[in-house]
This record gives C-alpha cells, sequence and structure tokens, in this order.
C-alpha cells in the first residue's frame, strides 16, 4: 500500500538516494508546521501580545533567519549536512518543550518565537544542500521537485493534526504533542538522511565562505531576483487572503479550502510538471513563473468573484511550481562544490528577506490606495524579479564550469 502511495505521488522515476530524505522532510515539515500554523495564536491567547508586538516577533524571526540559515549552510560545509540537520531538528524538540514555561510571560514566550527561526534555519540550509549532495546536477530540478512535494505534504496534514492537539483546548498537550512529532523527526533523520551524498565534496573548504559570496556578483544579482520573487510570494501568502475575506466577502472557512487545494495540487502535480519542462532554460522558466505569478493577480482589479480568485490561485501555483525548482537548481549550479552549504544557506535566507518586505509592502500600499494598487506592484515587482533573474543566468553561463549541465 504505501509503496503505491508512493508512486501515485512521486512516480518510478525518484532517485533511490533521495527516499530517505524525502521521509526527513516530510516528517519535519509535518511536525514544525504544526507548531507555525498556532504560534500566533497561542501568542496573542496565551501571552496577551497586541498585533503590533507580533509582528515585530516576526520580523525578527526573519532577520535571525537570515544569519542562521547562512551560518548553518556554512557549517554545513565544515562538518557535513546530517549533524547540521540532527542539531537543527534536537534543537526545535527541546524548544517546542520549553514553551511549556512560557505561558504569561510575554517577552520570555515571544523570545522562544524568535529562537525557534534561528533553531530552525541551519537544517534548512543543509537540507537544500544535501540534495545536490545526492544526485547528479542535470537531476537536480527534478529532485528538488521531489522534495517539495515531501514539504508540501507535511502542510497539509500537520496543521490538522496541530488542531487534533489543541481539541481540549489545552497548550500544555500541544506542545509536548509538537515536541513527540519531532523527537520521531529526529529518529527518522538519524536513520534515513546519509552521511555523505556520491556529489559531495571531497574536501571541506580552506578558504571563507562570505568572502567568496560577497564578491560573485553573479550570485547576488540572483539573490536580488529571489527577494523580489519571494516579495510576491508571500504577497500570495498574506495579502490574498486577506483580501479575499476583507475585501471580496470570501469566508475564512472557503479560503482554507482553497489552500488546501493548493498544497494538494503541488503534491500531485510538482513532479510531473517539472518532468516535463525540465529540457527547457532556467532563464526562459524564470521569465515564465515569475510573471505568471505576479500577473496572475491584475484578473481581480477586473473581477472579484471565487471563480476569479479560483483561476488566480491555479495560475499562480503554475508559476510557482516552475519557480521553485528551477530557483534552486540555479543556486546549486552557481555554488562552488566545496562551498555548496554556504551558497545555499545564503538563498534560503531570501526567502526570510522577502518574508520580512513583501506583506509589509503589499499591506502599506493596500492601506493606503486599495486592493488594486497592491495587485498591480505585485505584478510589476514579478517582471523585475524575472528580468533581473534572466540577467542573472546568462552571466553565470559564460563563467567556466557554472550550470554546465544545462549546455
Amino acid at each position: 500500500m504505501g509503496g503505491r502511495l508512493f508512486r501515485l505521488v512521486w512516480g518510478d522515476d525518484v532517485d533511490p538516494a533521495l527516499r530517505g530524505l524525502l521521509a526527513a522532510f516530510f516528517s519535519t515539515t509535518l511536525a514544525f508546521s504544526a507548531f507555525w500554523s498556532f504560534a500566533g495564536i497561542w501568542a496573542i491567547e496565551r501571552l496577551g501580545a497586541s498585533s503590533a508586538q507580533l509582528g515585530l516577533t516576526f520580523l525578527a524571526d526573519a532577520i535571525v533567519s537570515v544569519a542562521s540559515s547562512f551560518l548553518g549552510g556554512h557549517l554545513s560545509d565544515l562538518l557535513g549536512r546530517k549533524p547540521v540537520m540532527l542539531f537543527s531538528l534536537g534543537g526545535q524538540c527541546l524548544v517546542a518543550l520549553a514553551f511549556l514555561a512560557a505561558d504569561g510571560h510575554l517577552l520570555f514566550g515571544l523570545s522562544l518565537i524568535v529562537f525557534s527561526a534561528a533553531i530552525a534555519g541551519p537544517g534548512q540550509a543543509a537540507g537544500n544542500a544535501i540534495v545536490a549532495d545526492l544526485v547528479p546536477p542535470e537531476r537536480h530540478e527534478t529532485a528538488y521537485a521531489a522534495t517539495r512535494i515531501a514539504f508540501n505534504l507535511g502542510v497539509v496534514f500537520g496543521p490538522p493534526i496541530a488542531g487534533l492537539l489543541l481539541l481540549a483546548d489545552n497548550w500544555s498537550h500541544f506542545f509536548v504533542g509538537v515536541a513527540l512529532l519531532g523527537a520521531l523527526t529526529f529518529v527518522i533523520a538519524l536513520r534515513q538522511i546519509p552521511t555523505r551524498g556520491a556529489y559531495s565534496p571531497e574536501e571541506p573548504p580552506t578558504r571563507g565562505s562570505f568572502q567568496v559570496i560577497r564578491r560573485d556578483r553573479v550570485f547576488l544579482v540572483f539573490l536580488a531576483s529571489t527577494v523580489l520573487a519571494y516579495m510576491v510570494y508571500f504577497g500570495f501568502e498574506t495579502a490574498l487572503p486577506i483580501a479575499a475575506v476583507d475585501s471580496y466577502g470570501l469566508s475564512p472557512s472557503t479560503w482554507g479550502f482553497l489552500i488546501v487545494m493548493n498544497a494538494g495540487a503541488v503534491a500531485f502535480l510538482q513532479l510531473r510538471l517539472t518532468r516535463r519542462v525540465v529540457r527547457y532554460s532556467p532563464e526562459l522558466k524564470l521569465a515564465v513563473a515569475l510573471p505568471l505569478m505576479g500577473f496572475s493577480f491584475l484578473i481581480l482589479t477586473q473581477v472579484t468573484s471565487l471563480a476569479a480568485l479560483v483561476a488566480v490561485l491555479l495560475l499562480f501555483v503554475l508559476g510557482e511550481m516552475l519557480w521553485v525548482p528551477v530557483s534552486q537548481t540555479i543556486a546549486a549550479a552557481m555554488a562552488p562544490p566545496d562551498l555548496r552549504g554556504a551558497y545555499m544557506g545564503a538563498f534560503g535566507s531570501s526567502s526570510a528577506v522577502g518574508f520580512a518586505l513583501g506583506p509589509l509592502a503589499s499591506l502599506q500600499l493596500r492601506g493606503a490606495s486599495g486592493d488594486d494598487a497592491m495587485w498591480i506592484f505585485l505584478a510589476a515587482v514579478s517582471l523585475v524579479a524575472a528580468t533581473v533573474g534572466v540577467v542573472a543566468v546568462r552571466a553565470a553561463h559564460r563563467r567556466p564550469a557554472t550550470i554546465a549541465s544545462w549546455g
């Protein structure tokens, strides 16, 4: 039964080296998406946090994630991917238990939320890097697509499990449950994640990763494109549900159903789509994917019905499925093998910067000028992101040994 379900979602073409990693990624996301789904609610209900205090907390999350992602990737180059991932998982379990002592203590509780993000960052950076360690360069895009399915399945099932943990409205049960799920994930990761991959660097780096990245202008341009792309992505994650409920009259439960449909579409279509488009150039996929995400919002400047919202969601998720694996593949291809972890950590930190800037800019614009101005802004950002990304990839093609597998 398990084998048939795996083939239904991933097919028969997943590299055997990835299968244990997929199990670890799924269980990790399952455990800790359960936590993040309710962290803000806990802070408001049990700590008495205001919306402003919670907003500052999530801004601090983004800032520490930038530093911790890079540091975790750098350490994974020196110490190996698996130890860093296990440290991150174990630390998140302990932090979940620490929340038991934070009830009613505002500053301590909000600090733990920030610390949770700091602990999670290194594991995510090492996880991005180990994918490229396990499969050959020409298989990177489909490998990243496969791991994305594992993440999305975890997001689909994590929040409902969190809801079950809170059936008795007992936050102690919730945090103990998250810690136990995390402990199970730690065991799975310990058993399933390989110590080395067939394409791991032979020796740890002997040079400073920060200085190399700071001088790598092509990679920095690509990071700028990725930050802009994440501003559009988090506009979808944060601004669209607010507008859908507050401006267009959609009920929260209906929006919740649409989000589950979104995650389900990624789970069942991501790898199939990636396999069909893998022969096309990365710059073409960026040029199509990012405007498809951003320009989908423009539908709402003309029509705001439920059908229009569904159309926006479907077009956005199509662009998202094109963009995410190819952007990870580009970052891995730009990275020198001995500094792959640091490069992927820097790449991963771009999502935190996008999270800090995207909702802030979008919602401020919405408050000042309305929904239509916000959608036009996000469409324009997507076009700039695509243009900058294409420029970076074309420049990378001119560098020796960079993106050689794409020809």
